[in-house]
């Protein structure tokens, strides 16, 4: 007898629950919807970038600064090196600012090929491979591009800004020290010495320095340094700096160089006697704004020369909040209530080799305020608040590669705007962002925009402008150099700041056919 089956098998299934190829019904409360998945599908976030891409082919500066890149990777296994570069720079017109975000461009395929590159390489590979540059190669190297970039803008009467910034840090990074940090008193910090061409908001060169050497003699050598590699027909008509640079060393230098300073002084007791003497012996002229100022001839302890320093004064209205300090173990703070027969006046003193009247020159002071504006901007909308390394050098690599690019950015955004800058955190979502979808039919590349935004109609339109000055710029060089096509560019780009002036190229280049 046989043994029986212990467990006999059941009815089989009439129906095998394995899923078919196809599109997936899915019923919503907006009616049935048919989902499908491609992974092949090529997409983007960043539709409209190709734009910038061209406005940087057609002027030959992304080609330029990568071959005469001094890293050289030899193994099999190693990234290109338009792929390093090109990777973060896509980093950055993405609003990144960690190298742990460069991982969300992985499946970035569209624009990758666009710019040239083969793949987008990972965080880890740029941090590594940046590091292996020499510093002073690498410095070097990313201070010729900058000054390439802005060349031909130097050629027409314009001023330098110095001025230096504080970014605190929260690692254990090369250089990191405590220094004067007014935002985060105590905390350890890089300290970035910039120096813009005043008004335009474009950058010479970005120093990066130890947290505690935020002073104006830490600035002053890179500010001669980069004047050395300009030549003198290219040199500013004025250096201008806030209260840091009004010393001995750097009012020197710039009598010694032939070139005029515009600096503030601080309100030392010497300088206080000068505003106390003026307040009852001067005639006050009218300085713009509210203020009213004076002149005299000043020589601090400590100066070879007497020099001119011009007295600035306004009207305080508003009531003054008063620290009582009379309680040492308690600090009161009270309010001093101003009437007509009470009168303050809040000072500036600013000292100058220029020999214009008080009015135009209280005025080019206050055009100084707008070098806060970059410093903002590249700290909160660009990456300098981040790609921080443990070495200073990569640090210093990065800073300088967030200059050039965002001096690329603001030149082409002023393509669509000629009037005025627009600053990153507007301009990147309106010509930058946007969903597009790349397909390839009969030979023809096509890329499909889908623009989300309320002024989708206004991108559209000045996508169209910018793509149309370079398709005739195309037709009418055909045999121009990029460096020719660059000069046409920022003519195009700045227009209204060089009043409809034509940048020429220098003689030496081929002439277009």
């Amino acid at each position: 007898m046989s043994n029986p089956i212990p467990h006999p098998q059941g009815e089989p299934e009439t129906t095998a629950l394995v899923p078919h190829a196809g599109p997936v019904a899915v019923d919503t409360f907006g009616g049935r919807v048919h989902v499908e998945w491609d992974a092949q599908a090529a997409v983007t976030p960043l539709g409209q970038l190709p734009f910038f891409t061209e406005f940087l082919c057609l002027g030959g500066r992304f080609d330029a600064w990568v071959a005469s890149c001094p890293l050289r990777l030899t193994s099999p296994n190693a990234p290109r090196t338009r792929d390093v570069l090109g990777t973060a720079v896509l980093a950055l017109l993405s609003g990144h600012q960690r190298d742990a975000h460069i991982s969300g461009l992985r499946g970035e395929t569209i624009n990758a090929a666009l710019l040239g590159l083969g793949a987008v390489v990972s965080e880890d590979s740029v941090r590594r491979n940046l590091g292996k540059l020499d510093e002073a190669e690498g410095v070097a190297w990313l201070q010729d591009h900058l000054d390439a970039c802005v060349a031909p803008l130097l050629g027409v009467p314009w001023m330098l800004d110095a001025d230096v910034t504080v970014k605190p840090l929260y690692g254990h990074q090369e250089g990191a020290v405590k220094g004067d940090n007014p935002h985060k008193p105590g905390r350890p910090s890089h300290t970035y010495h910039t120096y813009f061409i005043a008004g335009l908001r474009l950058i010479l060169d970005v120093e990066v320095q130890a947290g505690h050497q935020s002073a104006s003699k830490y600035s002053a050598p890179g500010l001669w340094e980069l004047l050395a590699r300009l030549p003198w027909a290219h040199w500013p008509l004025c250096i201008r700096g806030d209260r840091d640079w009004g010393n001995q060393a750097n009012m020197a230098r710039a009598e010694q160089a032939e070139i005029p300073f515009l600096f503030k002084l601080r309100m030392t007791s010497g300088v206080k006697k000068v505003v106390a003497h003026l307040m009852r012996d001067a005639d006050w002229c009218e300085a713009g704004q509210g203020w009213q100022g004076a002149e005299t001839t000043l020589r601090l302890s400590g100066w070879s020369r007497a020099r001119r320093a011009i007295v600035l004064r306004r009207r305080v209205n508003a009531d003054l909040a008063v620290v009582d300090q009379g309680d040492p173990d308690q600090l009161r703070l009270s309010f001093a209530e101003l009437t007509d027969e009470t009168i303050v006046y809040e000072y500036a003193v600013l000292v100058t080799s220029l020999t214009q009247e008080i009015l135009s020159v209280a005025q080019l002071y206050r055009d100084r305020a707008d070098a806060e504006n970059p410093f903002d901007e590249l700290k909160n909308h660009w990456g300098r608040g981040g790609f921080t390394t443990r070495d200073l050098k990569r640090c210093r690599f990065m800073a300088r590669i967030t200059a050039l690019t965002d001096n690329w950015w603001s030149l082409f955004v002023r393509l669509a705007d000629p009037r005025q800058h627009t600053e990153a955190i507007t301009s990147r979502p309106l010509l930058l962002t946007a969903p597009a979808r790349l397909t390839r039919h009969s030979g023809q590349t096509r890329l499909t925009i889908s623009h989300p935004h309320a002024e989708a109609a206004w991108v559209e339109a000045t996508c169209r402008k910018i793509a149309d000055v370079f398709s005739t710029l195309r037709r009418t060089a055909e045999q121009w150099t990029p460096l020719q096509c660059w000069y046409r560019l920022l003519s195009r780009a700045l227009v209204k700041d060089l009043h409809g002036r034509q940048l020429q190229p220098p003689a030496a280049l081929p002439a277009p056919a």
